[in-house]
């Protein structure tokens, strides 16, 4: 009896660990994700010490600002961050719907996942090696902070505290992307020039799309599915390009949580027009009824259908930021400030010091930032601890004299009599 039980517990240890640590994927909390969240509870003891290596769990941000307007950021972004970690192959994301069953489960709201007591055991639940939590803050006016806790789970130790500041909702897609990247380089992740100017991209420009999407995915996990659907497509209709609508859709569908896009339309391919039947008109609900071949939603000049930035009038293609962001290259080195280590300084740190050259004192100096006592190249020894650095001091090894006087370094020039002459 007793090998059966162990030989239970074992299969499901193995099956927990693969599970949970599975990379981004669907929306939907469905049954068998509940069935493994109560289980989880159940089997938590033996689970505790469990925890899949590389693994980064995303906790939902805990709205503090006391503006309920910004609640669906709670959850939103959430989800931006983890579309944007998943890309990174050193790092495997657990699904989101697993913090969601997690939550349900444990009767817990947003705040209760972030509190100290909480944290730890939900990342131990979770498999997850490295757990985000954050906090979205009212700093001054028009001012909003994003900040984040980054925890080792096996140690419960704080290791990192990224932090992003701007104007809400203005500034929410930039504000994600510098949370994203101080996130990266405190895991000690380097990103290729490529893949950074990727992950710069937006998922969309267009907030009212991206709101709707937040909103979708509220329904969901509330079990309105024919609601999430109807958000999922005013997001599609605000931006067609918002390819994470499709997917969602897709997943509703393919579980029979919704009921597809109305009669006579069948489930499209990617951004392809429904075939009508026989004496029937477009559905005008349907947002891939439009004139694709002339409509420019950015009134760049440039039809959606060949502006790879259809929501970015000052760019038709996304460059090394991505749409949204100009490709500036301040010091002219050729890589544009949002990839650029060194913005302001061509060289790019020459010397290695971690210290771009535009405020680095010292920037062929690999040892200074500053000139110091000795400039640049000759480091400000004080071997004696006098305050004195070795380059400016005529006695280096003693303590008491900084020049040798009538005696010499090492002794004194003591002049018992007063007389002008050392005894020396």
């Amino acid at each position: 009896m007793k090998q059966k039980s162990f030989s239970a517990l074992l299969s499901f240890l193995l099956i927990w660990v693969v599970v949970t640590a599975s990379a981004w994927g669907g929306q939907v909390v469905t049954d068998e994700v509940r069935s493994w969240a109560k289980e989880a509870l159940e089997q938590e003891k033996a689970l505790e010490t469990i925890s899949a290596p590389n693994t980064v769990a995303v906790l939902y941000f805990c709205n503090k600002t006391e503006w309920s307007n910004l609640d669906l950021l709670q959850k939103g972004l959430t989800i931006m961050l983890m579309t944007d970690l998943s890309r990174v192959k050193e790092i495997k994301v657990v699904e989101r719907p697993k913090l969601e069953a997690l939550k349900q489960e444990l009767g817990l709201g947003v705040s209760g996942l972030v509190e100290s007591e909480t944290t730890s055991r939900v990342g131990r639940l979770l498999g997850a090696e490295h757990l985000i939590g954050g906090d979205i803050i009212k700093s001054k006016i028009d001012e909003f902070q994003l900040k984040s806790n980054l925890l080792k789970v096996p140690t419960e130790e704080i290791f990192g505290q990224p932090m992003a500041e701007g104007e809400l909702l203005a500034e929410l897609f930039r504000m994600e992307k510098d949370l994203l990247f101080e996130i990266i380089k405190e895991l000690q992740i380097e990103l290729s020039p490529e893949l950074k100017a990727e992950l710069r991209k937006f998922l969309t420009t267009n907030l009212k799309a991206l709101l709707y999407l937040f909103q979708g995915i509220e329904q969901s996990d509330l079990g309105n599915y024919e609601e999430a659907a109807e958000f999922y497509q005013l997001a599609s209709e605000e931006d067609p390009n918002l390819s994470l609508v499709e997917d969602f859709l897709r997943e509703l569908e393919d579980l029979n949580l919704w009921s597809g896009w109305p009669e006579p339309y069948s489930p499209p391919e990617r951004g392809a027009k429904p075939e009508l039947r026989a004496g029937e008109s477009p559905d005008p609900r349907d947002p891939r009824e439009r004139d694709v071949d002339h409509e420019d939603s950015d009134g760049d000049g440039t039809p959606d259908i060949n502006d790879n930035c259809p929501n970015d009038p000052n760019k038709t293609e996304p460059g090394q930021c991505g749409c949204g962001v100009p490709d500036t290259d301040s010091d002219g080195d050729g890589a544009a400030d949002c990839v650029d280590e060194c913005p302001n300084d061509p060289d790019n740190d020459a010397d290695g010091d971690g210290v771009c050259g535009d405020v680095d004192g010292c920037p062929n100096d690999p040892n200074k930032t500053e000139p110091g006592q000795c400039g640049c190249g000759v480091p400000d020894t004080d071997s004696d601890g006098d305050g004195t650095a070795d380059c400016n001091d005529g006695c280096p090894n003693d303590p008491n004299k900084t020049e040798p006087g009538q005696c010499g370094c090492g002794v004194p020039d003591t002049d018992s009599d007063g007389d002008g002459t050392a005894d020396c």
